[in-house]
């Protein structure tokens, strides 16, 4: 890397640690959210098929990441299905080239494709060119940003500390658990968001290099992990949130970097849901985990240990909240014990008994008579279920359980989350979800 380069990387550096103490008590950073199925045209079958068999192959992708199982680049799924909720719309460069990336709390690493490709999936926006952005800079093996990184070429450069991993590029390699891969170039370029908001030398991955299941128009992934490289921890903010509004319609959600001032308001008081975040006590993750204790259908609390729920010693199982996963998804034992508890309380005829999803017949076209409630307990909150929440309106006779069986990881999904503004608290540790009209937020 030449000293001008080293010079330009070191003056962006020193301009990011300038603002990141700021980016938290300033307006926050905002990213609409468009739904991979959003303006498809298709019938509310497809979207229910399509939502569970994403929720499906994303279940197998956190399984296999969160207990080391080896994965296989470019292994496509048996359905096709992209696994792919939320496409986050912002900026990378001077001038701003746009990127639309799939939001995904259970990774880290934010990457585009990049010019020029040696292997890329289509996309509909034009590849970032990084010649055209005089913001852009290389980072190289010494950098903080490539020591995050497990898999980059930086081992044959010897000791972090030497002098030649400063002049080494980063190339780096990350492998997702639905068999998915990027390998390119790790960089740092300024980042433009909604209203104007830049904040210079983010890192990112340039991928040149990107094979899998990427059929969703998106350029990339956008990580919103818990690690150093995912976008609220490079942008220092204490917080971030997202409103989803309704999955099967087509209104844009959005998601906001830093505390939104209307979360805790007055109206909102007696209805905000807070627990805390636990650590899986093995190893370090990525995932966002949560204490759930027990479930609850219509006047029956399921019995459950609250073993069933929880992280082992060895670090699997558990249960997190993920962006990326369309419908809940419950260990096949808990998954029956649902299944069997809103058979017997519900009064409707059952459509299909022995398949998923669940399906139930209304006794008349676009009626909505009553069914059980679904009420999940956590650690120092209930979160009590609208029915649009965990019913789907199939058609206008049929109804559906919108949960799925899954592996031993518990995963809320982001159609119990509908017209809910969930706030992850990262600074005290912390959940807190609020019903709101995510329409308006």
């Amino acid at each position: 890397m030449s000293n001008k380069m080293m010079h330009k990387l070191l003056v962006l550096l020193v301009a990011v640690l300038a603002i990141g103490s700021t980016i938290a008590s300033s307006a926050p950073v905002r990213m609409q959210l468009v739904h991979t199925d959003a303006g498809l045209g298709l019938t509310p079958r497809e979207l229910l098929h399509r939502m569970a068999q994403r929720s499906r192959a994303r279940a197998e992708r956190l399984l296999s990441e969160g207990e080391s199982v080896p994965v296989t680049p470019g292994k496509p799924n048996d359905d096709g299905v992209p696994d792919t909720e939320y496409l986050a719309h912002f900026a990378i460069g001077t001038p701003a080239q746009p990127v639309q990336l799939t939001l995904d709390s259970g990774s880290d690493l934010i990457w585009t494709q990049c010019q020029p490709c040696i292997s890329c999936f289509n996309q509909s926006l034009p590849v970032f060119n990084a010649s055209l952005s005089s913001t852009f800079a290389d980072l190289s093996c010494g950098s903080a940003a490539c020591q995050d990184l497990t898999l980059t070429s930086c081992s044959s450069a010897g000791d972090h500390s030497s002098s030649s991993t400063n002049s080494t590029p980063c190339v780096y390699g990350y492998l997702y658990g639905d068999c998915s891969v990027t390998i390119g170039a790790l960089a740092a370029d300024t980042f433009v968001f909604a209203g104007g908001a830049a904040v210079p030398a983010m890192a990112f991955g340039c991928g040149l290099n990107n094979t899998g299941i990427f059929t969703s128009n998106e350029t990339g992934i956008a990580g919103f992990g818990r690690g150093h490289l995912s976008l609220p921890s490079q942008l220092k903010v204490h917080n971030f949130s997202y409103c989803f509004t309704n999955i099967t319609g087509s209104t844009p959600s959005h998601v906001l970097l830093g505390l939104p001032a209307n979360l805790h308001s007055s109206s909102a008081r007696g209805v905000v849901q807070t627990t805390p975040f636990i650590k899986n006590p093995a190893k370090f993750s990525t995932f966002y985990y949560l204490s759930l204790k027990g479930i609850t259908v219509g006047s029956t609390r399921l019995p459950t240990p609250e073993s069933t729920f929880a992280l082992t010693n060895n670090g699997t199982g558990g249960t997190i909240i993920d962006s990326g996963t369309g419908m809940t998804t419950f260990p096949p034992d808990v998954y029956k014990l649902v299944h069997d508890a809103f058979i017997a309380q519900t009064r409707l005829p059952v459509q299909n008994a022995t398949t998923t999803p669940l399906c139930f017949t209304l006794p008349a076209a676009g009626m909505k008579p009553d069914v059980p409630k679904l009420i999940l307990h956590f650690d120092g909150a209930t979160l009590d279920l609208p029915r649009d929440n965990y019913m789907f309106q199939l058609q206008d006779s049929v109804t559906c359980l919108a949960v799925n069986p899954g592996g031993n990881l518990t995963i809320i999904g982001n159609y119990q989350q509908q017209n809910m503004h969930v706030l992850y608290d990262l600074a005290n540790n912390m959940l807190s979800v609020a019903p709101a009209q995510c329409d308006q937020v």
